[in-house]
């Protein structure tokens, strides 16, 4: 298994970070919406698609609504928006978690929380890439997010006792969080001292950066959430040794879109 994870990301990660640091424009646009395409065609799953013309069908469905996105971006403002509030939302389920499933068991629900999912994950990297710095910005919140796994991972092996959401995710802890979080404070902290920001700026980039962690774990546990009520270990077979698509950018799903709303609102 570790062999086959290890081939697998030596494949993979040239790929994605020619795709994500040298595309531009309409072609970075088409890179990743190709990835959550394959999200959707994963997530129809989750929601009770079996049958693969269903599954392909609501992956085409999202497709058209990227391009709808692409050519109208006055929208996505309104998409950003309604991604906020949905993690809000997402928030209570997990923690409400088993007793809130019957709030969205129901298939419809489920393809319409697949949307409020992957086309503002897709939004906030397309306007984030057409920032200044774009490149560094989606590297940035990248950082932040495996910083906060890598913390929480040995945080939560070395100190982990009190369960997250055991009925969720049994394996994740409150110490895991705090680990992760603090590594990812520390990294913020150590980028604003070396690019000489001022305190003010240190203090709201480490605002800024707490709140996409914290995000980024709701990411993470509300799909694992999903994947418990449909009884399926992994999104797909899609990557070998990892899963699938969803299985690897769940935490990014939210971290983006708040990451892309934070940079509008601090104007850059």
């Amino acid at each position: 298994m570790l062999k086959q994870r290890i081939i697998t990301a030596l494949i993979l990660l040239p790929i994605a970070l020619c795709g994500f640091f040298l595309l531009q424009g309409f072609g970075f646009a088409l890179f990743i919406g190709l990835v959550v395409t394959l999200g959707a065609w994963e997530w129809a799953r989750l929601a009770g698609f079996e049958a693969q013309p269903a599954r392909v069908a609501y992956a085409v469905l999202v497709a058209l609504l990227l391009f709808g996105l692409y050519v109208f971006p006055d929208i996505a403002p309104w998409v950003l928006g309604a991604a906020v509030l949905w993690w809000g939302v997402a928030t209570w389920l997990v923690l409400s978690f088993p007793e809130s499933a019957e709030r969205w068991s129901a298939t419809s629900t489920k393809l319409v929380i697949g949307l409020l999912i992957l086309l503002p994950a897709w939004q906030g990297l397309v306007l984030i890439k057409a920032m200044p710095l774009g490149n560094w910005l989606i590297m940035a919140v990248m950082v932040l997010v495996w910083g906060a796994d890598i913390g929480a991972y040995f945080s939560g092996r070395k100190f982990g006792k009190r369960k997250l959401a055991p009925k969720v995710s049994p394996g994740k802890s409150w110490e895991g969080v705090y680990g992760g979080l603090l590594l990812s404070l520390i990294i913020t902290a150590v980028v604003g001292l070396v690019r000489g920001w001022s305190v003010s700026e240190i203090v709201a980039a480490l605002f800024g950066a707490a709140m996409i962690v914290l995000v980024s774990v709701v990411g993470d546990l509300t799909e694992s959430m999903f994947k418990r009520q449909s009884g399926i270990k992994d999104s797909s077979n899609l990557l070998p040794g990892h899963g699938g698509v969803l299985d690897r950018i769940d935490s990014l799903t939210a971290a983006v879109p708040l990451f892309a709303v934070l940079l509008w609102i601090a104007g850059s």
